[in-house]
């Protein structure tokens, strides 16, 4: 009988001191906001498991999808908040920060913002009139409520030229200028980011500088800019990495690492950066740990996280925010891009919703 009582106490024990190991935000929390991206199902209240993993590790959080303008407006003059207004009401319920992603971007725009009814492309007024419209409805509905927008997204190719997206190419580079004037008037109160992918390498860098200090010279505020860090095994150089953190601290705006995950498989020929345009057709050497990461793999993962998470450390002074690109494993983007049905271990928490291992690695870095 004695020896069950003290198995048991022991046991007891074991799990109090699981209960109370501290979560990412009650340490990392003390240099930066520690972030993660929700999908639908958590923040309409379907996953209470995902709730207790964000409340004891997470001080802020963004949207996956559901603020862009095609999730949200669907068709001219129509608005559907519904999911939106959820996200936000879950933010305040859970008592974190709320980014808003994204106001304007190429990629996932309203499907009328370019085009007349009689399926013409629009003129340069006319879309700048749809784009001041666009800010000023989401900025305005959540004002107050929004921590920080990411006000134009993905404007810059690798090589720093402008991209040739439609806002470009009817409006001109200085629809940049007009999204960044528009919300600094419909919220002064908000943090205003640039946010691209890539940002390591040196002439995207050298482009995102370029209109940072653009953007200033004008006396346009522009509060951040946004490394999204969809990293790997091999990119991005971890010294070209410093080195975008440094130039652009430089400017005096805050750097945030907005959509962080790693991508530990294959990638197919031809693939490149992160446009979500890009997708091909599944083989099955692209998938290669469908049953699981062998534990060697799983070593040089985990000293990839420690190896960001290092860098982190290092420049946390420059560091606004870091915020994981999804939940789980099971949440990642990267199990169905750029190809469809694939396995993928890119993100802290496993399928399971347990902490992996590292994490607790990560959290003693800054202890």
């Amino acid at each position: 009988m004695k020896r069950n009582v003290i198995v048991l106490s022991l046991l007891l024990g074991s799990m109090t001191a699981v209960a109370q190991q501290p979560g990412m935000k009650d340490v990392l929390g003390k240099y930066f906001q520690v972030g993660v991206a929700l999908n639908t199902r958590i923040t309409n209240g379907r996953d209470a498991r995902a709730d207790a993993l964000v409340d004891k590790h997470f001080n802020s959080i963004v949207a996956e999808n559901c603020f862009k303008g095609e999730e949200v407006t669907p068709a001219k003059g129509v608005y559907n908040f519904n999911d939106a207004d959820a996200v936000v009401d879950y933010a305040q319920k859970h008592g974190l920060k709320l980014i808003g992603h994204c106001l304007v971007w190429h990629s996932q725009p309203p499907k009328w913002m370019f085009i007349n009814d009689d399926g013409s492309q629009v003129c340069r007024d006319e879309l700048i009139k749809r784009m001041k419209s666009h800010i000023r409805t989401m900025m305005g509905r959540y004002k107050g409520k929004i921590y920080s927008w990411d006000v134009v997204n993905e404007a810059i190719e690798d090589n720093g030229e402008f991209r040739k997206s439609p806002y470009y190419n009817i409006i001109g580079p200085e629809f940049i200028d007009i999204a960044f004037k528009t919300a600094q008037e419909v919220d002064p109160e908000a943090k205003l980011y640039y946010n691209d992918y890539s940002m390591s390498k040196p002439g995207k860098r050298a482009g995102v500088c370029r209109l940072v200090r653009h953007l200033q010279n004008e006396g346009i505020r522009i509060d951040g800019v946004g490394m999204q860090s969809h990293n790997g095994m091999d990119h991005p150089d971890l010294k070209e990495y410093e080195a975008s953190i440094d130039s652009f601290a430089t400017l005096g705006v805050k750097v945030s690492m907005t959509e962080l995950d790693i991508n530990i498989l294959p990638q197919p020929q031809h693939f490149n950066g992160a446009g979500v345009e890009q997708n091909f057709e599944y083989q099955k050497q692209l998938n290669p740990y469908a049953d699981g990461l062998p534990a060697k793999v799983q070593k040089q993962l985990d000293d990839r996280w420690l190896a960001f998470y290092n860098i982190y450390k290092k420049h946390a002074s420059q560091i606004e925010r870091i915020t994981l690109w999804g939940l789980t494993d099971g949440d990642s983007w990267l199990n169905d891009w750029p190809v469809r049905g694939r396995t993928n271990y890119s993100l802290l928490f496993d399928r399971d919703y347990n902490a992996k291992p590292v994490v607790n690695e990560i959290i003693n870095i800054f202890k």
